[in-house]
């Protein structure tokens, strides 16, 4: 008899028997035959056991003949079976890859739905936003159809006098030349104070912020100069509240986002707080461990003015609520420049004086029962104080003093304080913007003016 076991994997055997009866004689292992060994590999290959006569026994016996090649063909079967175990094996692999891919598949599809639906609710949260945001304009929009009439009216008056001029070149003294220069005059005096008065407004909405650029310390300043022309869009960058003098310099937007410093100034005195502006070509700024305000020339690289502002406090004595020695605050609106501090003979409380760009004087001054300490920023459009009531998240301008009627009024304005941290927000009155210095952020905040336009009808 000879057995043999073949294994293709821990999973799969196959076992084929061979049964082989020689009737005509018996030899044992003693009586001249070899005995091989079985046993199984550590890759589940199987050894076979044979028992034989030797070689020079029964070598021509026809029988022995049959064995040799029924042992070679049991070799032929076992390299099929190793070559069918490899393929096996290697579809196996294929199978579980595609496995494996059909889950991730189904994964995708899951996803897929939820973004779908993600997305829509997305959408319609975006497109509702968009619908409040208008809402504030309703008002406005009314105002101005009531001002399409006025318009139109200058619009005709302006192809009149096309008219008549035209008419002039023609026939040289037919109308009387100063009295058309006259009209022309009041009609561009009209003219300009109708956008005069469009220039200014309440404030209705703060929407942003867009962040410009991320860069510097927690704390700093950056800002434009509104009585730049439109031509001149340089960008000024101080970063850090204290122990500083660098100011750089950007020729343009793209510059200051891109990195590129066109010059670099280094001021005579270092500045303390982060609440400068640069006016007509000079940077306004106070001046460390005092409350003297200095006028700095880029053009001159000199101090053109200084002055102490009287009775302010300095160095962290009425700071606004995020400290950084912020007690004294230089601004600038449609109407001039303003600076914002207090005062113990004003109990702490916030004082505005609008003062002289060329001087430093104090022009005016309104004292106000805001504290100083509880403000969190402020900011001046059209000769009113907007203060908020926070620098960190959840702040909004909560308070508004006007300089026109000496009044005051508790409001609620909010807006997205994105990075948590607010260290400077001033208004540019050119662009009609906040510039706002976010926890190392700078960025934008858009703001909505409410216009009334008197004409010289009204009472």
């Amino acid at each position: 008899y000879i057995y043999l076991f073949l294994s293709l994997n821990p999973s799969i055997s196959i076992s084929i028997s061979l049964f082989i009866s020689i009737s005509s004689f018996t030899i044992g292992p003693k009586e001249g035959w070899q005995v091989y060994s079985s046993a199984q590999d550590a890759d589940g290959r199987c050894i076979c056991t044979v028992v034989a006569p030797e070689q020079s026994l029964c070598s021509r016996d026809a029988k022995s003949r049959q064995l040799r090649q029924l042992l070679e063909k049991v070799q032929n079967m076992s390299q099929s079976i190793e070559v069918l175990n490899l393929r096996t094996q290697r579809d196996f692999q294929y199978v579980m890859k595609m496995e494996n891919q059909m889950k991730g598949l189904r994964t995708k599809f899951r996803q897929i739905e939820d973004d779908r639906k993600s997305i829509m609710a997305r959408n319609f949260q975006e497109l509702k936003d968009k619908m409040d945001e208008l809402k504030p304009l309703i008002p406005v929009l009314e105002q101005y159809k009531m001002d399409a009439a006025l318009i139109s009216q200058f619009k005709e008056e302006i192809r009149n006098l096309s008219a008549v001029l035209t008419g002039i070149q023609e026939e040289l003294g037919a109308y009387d030349y100063d009295e058309l220069y006259q009209r022309v005059l009041r009609l561009d005096s009209r003219l300009r104070s109708c956008m005069g008065k469009l220039t200014c407004g309440k404030l209705m909405k703060i929407t942003g912020p867009v962040t410009i650029k991320t860069s510097g310390t927690r704390f700093g300043a950056w800002m434009t100069d509104p009585l730049a022309s439109t031509r001149n869009n340089r960008v000024w960058y101080m970063d850090s509240y204290t122990n500083s003098k660098i100011v750089r310099e950007y020729k343009s937007m793209d510059d200051f986002v891109s990195g590129v410093v066109s010059r670099t100034y280094s001021l005579p005195f270092k500045w303390e707080g982060t609440n400068h502006i640069v006016y007509n070509g000079s940077l306004y700024y106070n001046k460390y461990q005092s409350n003297i305000i200095v006028k700095y020339s880029f053009d001159s690289g000199s101090v053109l003015a200084q002055r102490a502002l009287e009775f302010a406090g300095f160095h962290n004595m009425y700071p606004y609520t995020w400290g950084g020695y912020s007690d004294i605050d230089v601004m600038a609106d449609e109407l001039g420049m303003w600076v914002v501090y207090a005062t113990n003979q004003n109990a702490g409380n916030v004082v505005i004086s609008q003062i002289d760009p060329d001087t430093l004087q104090v022009l005016k001054t309104w004292n106000t029962e805001y504290s100083k300490r509880n403000a969190g920023e402020s900011f001046m459009i059209c000769g009113t104080l907007y203060i908020t009531n926070s620098h960190l998240s959840g702040a909004k301008v909560y308070y508004a003093y006007s300089t026109k009627t000496s009044t005051y009024e508790y409001i609620d304005i909010p807006f997205h304080n994105q990075y948590f941290h607010i260290s400077m927000l001033d208004y540019n009155a050119r662009e009609r913007a906040l510039y706002a210095w976010n926890n190392g952020h700078q960025v934008i905040f858009n703001v909505t003016l409410f216009h009334v336009i008197k004409t010289d009808d009204d009472s």
